[in-house]
């Protein structure tokens, strides 16, 4: 759980900005580019505990470090207005019904800039007919779709996923997101990411490959920069919402392959066939520039290796520690041309980095 201080983001900020050219300082970095965020109201996702006291639940949080010690909170300046708005009206419809609320342990919350949203409830016990009859109900007057999980159970009332719309250097795209799968939680700062990775590849020809590329988030705008995109990931559920997105924003020229990172390194180096790239000839593709945007544990050694080979690499990095690991490697064949910090996750240690490298010559 963190707080918002609105008063002290610009602090919060400085300190980031501190940290990151102290940190990177050895590879003397260009000027940082440094993309804020609104200082409450920026989260689009969130998750509550629910407290159940003298027969009447409340959400409820912990500290860092109070984990046996939740207190009940009625508001999260954290999360979207949406978040918000929602959440009185949420508790005071499951305080009215013993069926919603019996057992009840954890509500989510999935909302986006267009004000679609999704709300998951769950449970310790079997969902049956007449909770899905009051699930039905409170869906109606929420206005929201509603999900509903127990122990081998997912009932969906509406859909399971949300439509978010971005809006990039202008130009709106459409993003399904599913409910449990991985989406940037800041969407403003999310649409300032994808602007960024778009004008920074705008000097670049060729064809692109995207590793990690979850539901599409920088595949759908980055796509118009490049001939052809072949992009990878290993989820079933963020490979099929990306060619959902794929058809939705009308792109043509990509390809999805499910596949993990070294899988895609062994075809990369002819080390190993694979059935799901018989169609694609990877030799008669102009695989100039690669886009990595890995888990917090970085690009493991054969990726960093695989990513060496490209004219340009653009990195995504969620971890400054693992970016600066890989960085001392691809440092030795690339130079840095822009360094930028995103404040995706502000009032907290964490920070995202977006740095284009560019093969040294001679």
């Amino acid at each position: 759980m963190h707080q918002t201080y609105p008063e002290a983001y610009d602090d919060q900020l400085d300190q980031k900005i501190t940290r990151i050219k102290h940190c990177f300082q050895q590879f003397n970095i260009p000027e940082l580019e440094i993309f804020t965020s609104p200082a409450s109201h920026y989260r689009m996702r969130a998750e509550f505990k629910i407290w159940h006291d003298n027969h009447a639940c409340s959400f409820a949080m912990y500290r860092p470090g109070e984990y046996k010690k939740p207190y009940k909170i009625d508001n999260f300046p954290v999360g979207s207005k949406q978040i918000n708005q929602l959440m009185p009206i949420l508790i005071h419809e499951l305080n009215q019904c013993d069926i919603l609320k019996h057992k009840l342990f954890q509500v989510e919350f999935l909302t986006t800039l267009n004000r679609d949203a999704l709300i998951t409830l769950i449970y310790h016990k079997f969902l049956d007919t007449e909770w899905e009859k009051h699930a039905q109900e409170l869906k109606d007057k929420l206005q929201v779709n509603l999900l509903g999980r127990s122990k081998k159970q997912k009932i969906v009332i509406g859909h399971d996923f949300v439509i978010e719309k971005l809006h990039v250097n202008n130009k709106p795209y459409i993003y399904q997101q599913i409910e449990s799968s991985f989406t940037q939680p800041n969407a403003t700062v999310c649409e300032k990411m994808l602007a960024w990775a778009c004008n920074v590849a705008k000097p670049l020809t060729g064809d692109l490959v995207e590793l990690y590329c979850g539901n599409g988030n920088f595949t759908i705008p980055l796509a118009a920069q490049f001939n052809r995109v072949l992009a990878t990931e290993i989820s079933k559920t963020a490979v099929a919402s990306a060619r959902y997105n794929l058809t939705k924003n009308n792109i043509n020229n990509v390809t999805i392959v499910r596949m993990s990172s070294a899988e895609f390194s062994e075809a990369m180096q002819n080390k190993r066939a694979f059935r799901r790239l018989k169609d694609i000839d990877l030799a008669n593709l102009a695989l100039t520039t690669i886009l990595v945007d890995p888990p917090r544990a970085g690009l493991d050694d054969s990726t960093v290796n695989l990513v060496q080979r490209f004219d340009n690499i653009i990195y995504i990095s969620c971890n400054p520690e693992t970016l600066h690991s890989n960085l001392m490697v691809l440092h030795q064949s690339h130079a840095i041309q822009h360094f930028a910090l995103f404040d995706q996750f502000p009032y907290t240690h964490h920070i995202e980095c977006g740095v284009l490298l560019k093969k040294r010559t001679g």
